[in-house]
């Protein structure tokens, strides 16, 4: 099982891998992707930047969010993600898959993958609920109140993206844990 610590983080940069961002919805993961794409870009890295929710639009999956199928749709974005990283591109994903089986996995499948936590109370998600995902009346679909679900148990990085963290420092701390490893 690969182990990723901040030299393979850094090894991202130079021979491709994944960046997996996740967190329940309104956690910032989008936004958060999109900025360390900006930064990378920056610094002369053009990643890839998959967005759950513009994947399951490209690939015509838009019904299915309960437990069954997100987690498919879960090993589908791993699994694009590999082949991606094994091209040697760089790979921001971001998305929900809070799945224990789908981290495991990727960490057993995906040779420089580094997995992001954004953590966020609900109170702070329900606040944000730009989408309505959480003022709607049938919460059975929506994880973290109708789908249970399974948290990082070790992530690479935990980022409590709210109060003091805002979204550019968050995506500034991924990068920074690459950039400290290239001096390795």
């Amino acid at each position: 099982m690969a182990t990723p610590d901040r030299f393979s983080a850094a090894a991202i940069l130079r021979e491709g891998g994944v960046f997996w961002i996740t967190g329940l919805a309104e956690s910032g993961k989008t936004t958060v992707a999109n900025i360390l794409a900006r930064q990378l870009r920056q610094i002369g890295i053009r990643p890839v930047l998959l967005d759950g929710n513009v994947m399951r639009e490209a690939l015509g999956e838009t019904r299915s969010f309960d437990r069954e199928g997100r987690r498919n749709m879960a090993y589908t974005y791993a699994r694009f993600s590999r082949m991606l990283a094994g091209q040697g591109q760089v790979v921001i994903c971001s998305t929900i898959s809070l799945f224990h089986d789908v981290q495991a996995w990727n960490r057993e499948n995906i040779e420089r993958y580094y997995e992001v936590f954004l953590d966020v109370p609900l109170e702070e998600l329900k606040k944000r609920d730009s989408k309505g995902v959480y003022s709607t009346a049938d919460h059975k679909e929506v994880v973290g109140i109708g789908v249970r679900p399974e948290f990082p148990k070790n992530p690479d990085l935990r980022i409590a993206n709210f109060s003091d963290t805002d979204p550019e420092s968050a995506a500034s701390r991924i990068l920074g844990e690459c950039m400290a490893g290239t001096a390795r």
